[in-house]
């Protein structure tokens, strides 16, 4: 059964990049929904209650630390992938301590992508070959 994911980015060139990367990840991943701001992901969130979350840190209404912390508060055990771009370190700690469960750094290549999600998944990166 494929992992659920929510595409969290206020960029649309970035949800569809890393959508693009999940498609193609031999069918290990569907994407169920993409939001463009904090309160949009927390409200998709709860309606579709993926699996996994990845989500940028600076976008309109609701930045994706506060999102994450949201998510959190609906659903504990949610796993959430900080994306972000380079020289935003601080911010990425401050993820963490909200409780992401990793980061990938823009800009990023499909490789390390698959490589991070298969880190904080259950089941681990593995995939049958």
């Amino acid at each position: 059964m494929a992992i659920r994911v929510l595409i969290v980015d206020d960029a649309m060139f970035m949800r569809s990049m890393i959508k693009d990367i999940l498609t193609n990840a031999g069918g290990r991943y569907e994407v169920v929904g993409e939001a463009s701001n904090g309160r949009e992901a927390i409200a998709r969130y709860r309606e579709l209650q993926p699996d996994l979350v990845t989500m940028d840190i600076v976008m309109p209404q609701l930045d994706g630390i506060e999102a994450t912390r949201e998510i959190l508060k609906i659903e504990p055990k949610a796993t959430v992938v900080i994306c972000s771009a380079m020289g935003q370190e601080a911010l990425v700690v401050e993820s963490i301590s909200a409780g992401a469960k990793d980061f990938i750094v823009k800009p990023f290549s499909a490789e390390r992508v698959l490589q991070v999600l298969g880190k904080v998944l259950p089941g681990g990166g593995s995939s049958p070959n």
